[in-house]
């Protein structure tokens, strides 16, 4: 089949690329040019493991191909994507400028029958408003609108792409429906579900998704909070949860609050929604209070422990990428723990395995970056673990000890076992668990 993803970012790069894979012939459009030129010579523009070899074998062989010209790209295409970028306003409502600035251009565009897919993450009711924007120049009879939204967990996109747990097509067109079935019938081979729905239950199925999700996150940074008041092991709890059927056992780990390109802007939205449709969210109004909370926790705890003043001190920081596996540093933690600790007065040195770059871009030379883990540790008064990236887990704690100025760990992904951590004679500050080592906190 002939596509055209309009849009390069996480999602968009990702479907094309796998769409090729399964032999499909693929332009990919974006208005950036040195990015498609970067990709036309072979670079991929992100880090999301798998990517880079689906990407050099496509586009070798010649079926994914990159473009600034919509018209061009579009020509031939059975199938239109469109993956832009939704970013939050101010008010957190998603802006929808760019899906429905290309919806109209495709207006003047199109002259034989399209299927248009919406696989950004999108507010009910725009299926509508791309509707209306291309019935603008266009009869009717020459496209079909669809929801299509992704459920891709940076990190493991490419394995969620090409197995899904289900594919959700929102469209109430027969034709539509039997073209994005055949296109979509090579992923669900294993018997995994395609579900067709109405366009608005489509689009509300994906914020529902990940607002659940974050809710189960916040909950359990709540359940972890009255945990370190009471004495009791938030990990012993999140086992003992999760072993019930009817809960599960994922999405039930602490730790400093949900970040990344998804989450954070898909619950404000569907706030947004609810409060545009005079509907009282009260628990999503809660996740996001909570959330917005959780991520200074970790900077309170080390302000805590040396009596309120940084001033002079130096923290280490493992990790900045919003989760491991990507560089993505959207609305990370990282963020808002290096801001905290700025403030009150810290000097900050950094490493992250991939998302240093886009750190630098934002504070410059504010913080300090090492080439590795263990050298943000020379000279450091405390470390600070933010990301749980699998090399942060089985570290050398005897070569960390001999770094470290004082053996101080702030752990916000409770990597380590408290039982070591004592008998390796750390102090040891996680989240949800007792303090080990607390009568031994430096000033």
């Amino acid at each position: 089949m002939e596509i055209a993803v309009v849009g390069t970012g996480y999602v968009g790069l990702v479907t094309g690329t796998c769409f090729a894979e399964t032999g499909n012939n693929v332009i990919c459009v974006d208005i950036d040019k040195d990015k498609v030129e970067r990709m036309r010579n072979g670079e991929v523009p992100i880090y999301e493991p798998g990517l880079e070899l689906l990407f050099e074998r496509n586009t070798k062989q010649g079926r994914l191909h990159f473009t600034t010209d919509l018209k061009s790209a579009i020509k031939d295409a059975k199938v239109i994507f469109l993956a832009l970028p939704t970013p939050p306003g101010e008010d957190g409502s998603a802006d929808l400028s760019y899906i429905l600035g290309v919806a109209s251009d495709l207006s003047t565009m199109i002259d034989d029958y399209k299927v248009i897919i919406d696989k950004s993450t999108v507010p009910v009711g725009t299926s509508e408003r791309v509707h209306a924007a291309l019935a603008a120049n266009l009869d009717e009879s020459l496209f079909d609108v669809v929801s299509n939204p992704e459920f891709l967990r940076e990190g493991v996109a490419v394995d969620d792409f090409l197995k899904p747990d289900r594919v959700v097509i929102g469209t109430k067109s027969e034709k539509a429906i039997s073209i994005l079935k055949q296109l979509y019938d090579p992923f669900v081979r294993q018997g995994n579900p395609i579900i067709f729905m109405d366009e608005r239950s489509a689009e509300m199925t994906k914020y529902a998704a990940n607002s659940y999700l974050a809710t189960r996150i916040t909950f359990m940074n709540e359940i972890a909070n009255l945990c370190e008041k009471l004495g009791a092991n938030v990990d012993k709890v999140r086992i003992g949860m999760g072993s019930d059927s009817r809960i599960g056992k994922r999405f039930l780990f602490p730790g400093v609050g949900y970040g990344g390109s998804c989450f954070p802007k898909d619950v404000q939205a569907l706030a947004k929604t609810a409060e545009e449709n005079q509907y009282d969210f009260r628990i999503l109004k809660s996740v996001m209070q909570v959330n917005d909370i959780q991520k200074s926790v970790l900077v309170q705890k080390i302000k805590n422990h040396f009596g309120n003043d940084l001033t002079g001190k130096t923290i280490a920081m493992w990790g900045l990428a919003f989760k491991p596996n990507t560089d993505d540093i959207r609305e990370a933690p990282a963020l808002y723990i290096i801001d905290g600790l700025l403030a009150a007065g810290a000097k900050v040195k950094a490493f992250d395995p991939e998302g240093m770059a886009n750190v630098k871009a934002i504070y410059g030379d504010k913080i300090q970056y090492a080439k590795d883990q263990y050298e943000t540790l020379i000279d450091a008064d405390a470390l600070a673990i933010v990301t749980e990236w699998s090399l942060f887990r089985t570290p050398s704690f005897k070569v960390m000890k001999e770094l470290l100025k004082n053996p101080v760990i702030f752990d916000g992904r409770n990597l380590y076992d408290l039982e070591r951590m004592e008998e390796k004679g750390f102090h040891y500050a996680s989240i949800g668990r007792n303090i080990i080592g607390k009568e031994e906190m430096a000033s």
